[in-house]
């Protein structure tokens, strides 16, 4: 399903799939919703005429990726509270994991500990557009 409040899908894929209670969402990115191509519409990222970044802003990605699960889960009639499994892809894990840990923290803090998410989180050499996370997510709607 179509969501105009998150980031369209930069290939041939649906953004999510419901099978039996659960709800697959595929790889979400941090793109601010209606932005175009796919390197356009990168929260905190500017980039020179030759494609080299020239700023970047980690966690503005990271509240924005998180901002994306949130649209996507409510459009699909689902809560924080549902979501059972995240994983999270950075390009640079010794950069950016203590920063994506305190913005997570600040997201579900508020969760009940026994309704948190299990998480994963492993380093990539590269995403498919120049952002520095993504998440796959799980979550049941059967709540």
């Amino acid at each position: 399903m179509e969501n105009a409040q998150a980031p369209k899908p930069v290939g041939l894929y649906p953004l999510t799939r419901k099978v039996g209670g659960l709800l697959f969402l595929s790889g979400v990115g941090p793109r601010i919703p209606g932005s175009g191509a796919h390197d356009e519409g990168i929260p905190g990222l500017k980039q020179d005429h030759n494609g080299n970044f020239t700023a970047f802003d980690f966690d503005a990605q990271a509240r924005g990726v998180l901002a994306n699960v949130r649209a996507i889960l409510e459009q699909n009639d689902a809560r924080w509270e549902d979501l059972v499994d995240i994983t999270v892809y950075l390009t640079d894990m010794k950069r950016d994991f203590g920063a994506f840990n305190r913005i997570y923290k600040e997201h579900f803090e508020n969760v009940p500990a026994e309704l948190r998410p299990c998480r994963t989180t492993v380093e990539v050499g590269a995403l498919p557009t120049p952002i520095a996370i993504e998440l796959k997510c799980v979550a049941s709607l059967a709540n």
